[in-house]
């Protein structure tokens, strides 16, 4: 197969790598809870020096830092400095980094104490003062599932969610938005008993991708593409999120929690909805999110006998992955050796509407698969045979259309081309389009644009309650089948493999296969 590299073309006129004109995000605190966490360490902090070096960040902003740890303001900070001067492949920007530092606080808080509360409100409004931060907070839960309808509620009766003329006071919970249909309800009831929906902001991290948001932009600021998205031209869909590495030392969070909990409701379900939905009416945040809300609920409902034919579930055992053995899940720490937790999951999807009536979704996600891959895969109906009957053409390859979303963003699109030469012979080209090549490498953690538009108070890209517990109703079926027949045979694929027999023949019973990466 021929690759058509940027080398083949030439180099595009201009190509922008940070829009300066942007306007920073209004000015407000920032109050982390768990920060003592690896999740501030590894992704919020370096977003915000990201955030500040492309010029998004008010000069009026500060952090509070909200954890069990008894820490100082100086060792928080200088905790920080340490991973922050680590960040931007080792090549950060010192007076970014000190203009970040000088605006971190830290407050020890326990999220179960009515008192802590009491003395966060003072330290709100001791920055405030400081930095002149204008009474707006965005606040951050970077705790434990269990603990977000309690930091809520504790934020409620502290009157630390109340807005006031153009002041505002918004929340972002990260994932798991509960665990099954009934948890998400009650996590939505919850919430929402304090805060107003407009102050919510469900953060699913894939959201921050490029790629991902370009998916809207492909679609329907291209005019070649739109008129043939439809059953009339689309033959299949391949959604693939596909982890080299196993738990990582998350065997206790990982083993009540499974591949389908962890993935399809957030991660799979966004992208489905970007790649199937409806024009919307503006890039409004609710004109968006009726639209994906729309093809949630036309998602064709699984039955007991669905969940048996048209679901796979698998656990890696032992194997070898780039040449190094690794254990099974079941030997890894904090995992039961009898455990029966789903660790890869593949699902054949249908969309019951006009425009995608008896198109399958193919959706795969796993753990120690052979190579870290997330893409979405359009396939393309294969071109009537007749003209070539008479050739040395024995089959004509359908056309593929690519999103690589992770580790490397950009667009790929296969077709047949005649090869050179007196016969009729027919050779696979691939063009492919990479971010990196066009617009330059990015520092990015996939947090930046969601903790700007949070700032910005643009819920685009953010689930809406009604999101959550669709997609929960969609799975739940498939919770209940799962729970009431435990698997009969895990582990079921070695490390370093695809996944089990069965997610094979779910595609090869319909003459489709996987796509397995370039």
């Amino acid at each position: 197969m021929h690759q058509i590299t940027r080398q083949d073309r030439p180099s595009p006129t201009s190509a922008p790598s940070d829009d300066r004109s942007t306007p920073p995000a209004a000015p407000c605190t920032m109050v982390i809870f768990g920060a003592s966490g690896d999740l501030t360490k590894r992704k919020l902090l370096p977003a915000l020096y990201n955030l500040r070096k492309a010029g998004l960040l008010s000069d009026q902003f500060a952090v509070v830092g909200a954890a069990r740890s008894p820490i100082t303001d100086d060792e928080f900070r200088r905790n920080a400095k340490e991973d922050l001067v680590g960040c931007d492949e080792g090549h950060s920007d010192p007076a970014v980094v000190d203009w970040l530092v000088l605006r971190l606080h830290y407050m020890p808080l326990d999220a179960a104490d009515p008192s802590s509360y009491g003395k966060l409100a003072e330290r709100i409004t001791a920055v405030d003062k400081d930095h002149g931060t204008g009474g707006n907070v965005l606040y951050y839960l970077a705790t434990a599932p269990d603990l977000f309808a309690e930091t809520v509620r504790q934020l409620g009766d502290a009157g630390l969610t109340a807005e006031e003329g153009e002041r505002w006071r918004r929340v972002v919970v990260e994932k798991p938005f509960g665990h099954d249909l009934e948890s998400a309800r009650t996590l939505n009831r919850d919430l929402l008993a304090v805060l107003d929906e407009t102050q919510l902001y469900r953060i699913d991290h894939y959201l921050g991708k490029e790629t991902v948001q370009n998916i809207l932009a492909f679609r329907f600021g291209n005019g070649i593409f739109e008129p043939i998205w439809n059953r009339r031209y689309i033959d299949h869909v391949q959604i693939t999120a596909a982890e080299k590495v196993g738990v990582e030392g998350r065997g206790g969070y990982y083993d009540s929690s499974g591949a389908l909990r962890d993935m399809v409701p957030n991660h799979l379900f966004q992208l489905i909805t970007l790649t199937a939905m409806e024009p919307p009416i503006s890039f409004q945040a609710n004109a968006v999110r009726d639209e994906q809300s729309k093809i949630l609920n036309a998602i064709q409902p699984f039955g007991g006998e669905d969940v048996l034919r048209r679901t796979v579930r698998g656990q890696y055992g032992a194997g070898i992955v780039n040449g190094q053995k690794q254990r099974a899940y079941r030997s890894e720490d904090k995992v039961p050796p009898d455990s029966n937790t789903e660790t890869f999951v593949a699902l054949e999807l249908y969309i019951d509407n006009w425009r995608w009536a008896d198109v399958p979704f193919y959706l795969r996600t796993g753990k120690m698969l052979p190579k870290r891959e997330t893409e979405v895969m359009i396939q393309f109906k294969r071109a009537p045979f007749v003209l070539f009957r008479d050739t040395p053409v024995e089959t004509l390859a359908p056309n593929q259309l690519v999103i690589h979303i992770q580790p490397d963003e950009g667009i790929s699109l296969s077709f047949s081309a005649k090869v050179p030469g007196p016969q009729v012979r027919l050779g696979d080209v691939n063009m492919r389009f990479d971010y990196s090549d066009y617009f330059g490498e990015a520092a990015n953690t996939g947090y930046e644009r969601l903790l700007y538009d949070a700032m910005l108070g643009d819920a685009t890209l953010f689930q809406r309650a009604d999101m959550v517990e669709t997609g929960w109703c969609v799975l739940q079926p498939i919770l209940d089948v799962w729970k009431a027949l435990p698997p009969r045979r895990f582990p079921n694929y070695p490390a370093g493999t695809w996944g089990p027999p069965e997610a094979e023949e779910l595609m090869s019973r319909s003459g489709r296969e996987w796509r397995n990466g370039d």
